[in-house]
């Protein structure tokens, strides 16, 4: 079935993540396989790098791993099957290559649900499902009809 699953993560939105996660660990846990999470960080616009210092860079890395770790330790597989990856670029583009570096059978993407903007430019759920080498499942957060 599933053996290699990967699963971007938000760190400002974990919770948006959590469905996505679970669902993933729910196929490892039928398959023994894996899951693998990615954040991917956005890349500073040359504008603003004189006003940031020399180290930020290797500070908001530094940040962003141990964030995941962080949710990689709640994640309830054995340690040994799961992992992260910090990357720097446009989302879809690092989980797309990402997926085809690790032999990905499986991406689990958590998604909110669609605003009229969404249906009409486009997400980076939709642009993984369009261009996956693998299976794509978009998980919707949890909504309990409130707001």
């Amino acid at each position: 079935m599933f053996k290699s699953i990967l699963v971007p993560v938000d760190l400002a939105e974990v919770e948006v993540s959590r469905a996505a996660i679970d669902k993933a660990v729910a196929f490892a846990n039928a398959s023994g396989g894996q899951v693998r999470l990615i954040y991917v960080r956005s890349i500073l616009p040359v504008t603003f790098m004189e006003f940031v210092p020399p180290d930020f860079d290797a500070e908001q890395q530094t940040d962003s791993e141990a964030k995941l770790k962080e949710v990689a330790e709640s994640v309830p597989l054995p340690r040994e099957r799961v992992s992260t990856a910090v990357h720097m670029g446009a989302v879809y583009n690092e989980v797309l290559e990402e997926a085809a570096k690790m032999n990905a059978d499986l991406i689990v993407v958590g998604s909110h649900r669609p605003a009229m903007a969404t249906y009409l430019l486009g997400s980076n759920a939709s642009t993984i499902v369009r261009h996956a080498p693998c299976s794509v499942l978009v998980v919707r957060e949890n909504h309990t009809g409130e707001g």
